[in-house]
């Protein structure tokens, strides 16, 4: 018996104590990733997602020259990477504003590289069934994350069994 659509195979929570740690996780995913995958970031501001999404970028072998920025005005940043990445980012918009179709996001997610969005919780829940979720929430003081992820879909469960793994099962 599978589970509910909605209901996460597998959870794991890490805390990070600064933006580098943060930036480390995001990396390891990275260089873990071997298909594509949708990235759920869900967070207040300042609370990480961009400063993962740099690492992420950096364990997908993006080029050097290359400055992951948040695409908060442009809406999508694509980079080449290993595997291509597209950093979303739907601070802007009121769920109401998002036609996935009228955007160009619905042929992203559905693409075949690997998708970050930031403020995914604006997204339909259809939109992307299958992804690692990421909730990154403030910790006991202003450099301290709390990253809790959660895996929906066989890819985003290999993904978390690898980081879980390369961290010793801590």
């Amino acid at each position: 018996m599978h589970p509910a659509p909605d209901l996460p195979l597998a959870s794991r929570t890490l805390t990070t104590a600064a933006a580098a740690h943060t930036r480390a996780i995001g990396e390891r995913c990275g260089r873990l990733l071997q298909a594509p995958l949708v990235l759920a970031l869900i967070g207040d501001l300042g609370s990480g997602k961009t400063v993962f999404v740099q690492g992420l970028a950096r364990g997908l072998d993006l080029p050097p020259e290359w400055s992951v920025t948040s695409p908060t005005f442009t809406l999508v940043n694509e980079y080449p990477a290993r595997l291509r990445l597209y950093h979303i980012d739907l601070y802007r918009l009121e769920p109401t504003q998002l036609d996935l179709e009228a955007l160009g996001l619905a042929e992203i997610l559905e693409g075949g590289g690997v998708v970050a969005v930031e403020w995914a919780e604006k997204l339909p829940p259809a939109a992307a069934a299958e992804r690692l979720e990421i909730r990154f929430d403030y910790g006991e003081d202003e450099t301290t994350r709390t990253l809790r992820m959660d895996a929906y879909g066989q890819p985003a469960l290999s993904l978390l069994k690898g980081l879980i793994s390369e961290a010793g099962g801590k």
